[in-house]
């Protein structure tokens, strides 16, 4: 999409998994970036490894994002202001292709995907107050058979699946797993597969 999707506060969105106490607020508006790094070998899509010492999501893998704060022009400044932030991503380095749909977490924040093209001018650093490490997987490895496998998880006494993506001795699940076969099945699967 060439513009964010609008939230329609009456569609009643279903989140990626229903918590077992309904949320009694409005989701909260995040942004994450779905960085295509270009790189001599080819395209890599860019995560980051949590740090640990973080209250929500600690150690688990993520694209650079977060809240979209009222000083954010729209969800694309938020998602490249929070890629500045906990890898060092330069904005101008970043050109913004689009959008994917919204998408609404059982922890009430509807997100975001900002997609862009990145052509880095320095390495990424890693913030230490949010950020333990930063990776790329190529584009190859996401499009080729295998590349995703599904993670069951238990919740409140039920089983929810979600996808799963290992690359070098991590494994990427839950919301970005999720994120990015999406923007595998819209950008990237052949037609018609």
């Amino acid at each position: 999409m060439r513009e964010p999707q609008p939230f329609d506060a009456g569609a009643g969105m279903l989140p990626d998994w229903v918590p077992e106490v309904p949320h009694n607020r409005p989701p909260v508006h995040a942004a994450v970036l779905i960085a295509l790094v270009r790189r001599a070998g080819g395209l890599s899509i860019l995560y980051t490894e949590r740090s640990p010492e973080l209250r929500s999501h600690s150690g688990q893998i993520a694209f650079p994002g977060g809240k979209v704060d009222p000083t954010d022009i729209d969800a694309a400044d938020a998602a490249l202001r929070e890629a500045w932030e906990e890898v060092r991503l330069d904005r101008s380095s970043a050109r913004v292709l689009g959008y994917l749909p919204l998408y609404y977490t059982g922890t009430n924040y509807l997100i975001t995907p900002v997609v862009a093209v990145v052509e880095p001018r320095a390495p990424f650093v890693p913030n230490p107050s949010e950020v333990r490490s930063v990776f790329e997987v190529p584009l190859s490895y996401l499009m080729a058979p295998g590349g995703f496998t599904t993670f069951r998880i238990q919740r409140n006494g039920r089983e929810h699946s979600t996808w799963q993506i290992e690359h070098s001795g991590l494994v990427i699940w839950g919301i970005t797993a999720n994120l990015t076969r999406r923007f595998h099945d819209l950008a990237l699967a052949p037609e018609g597969g």
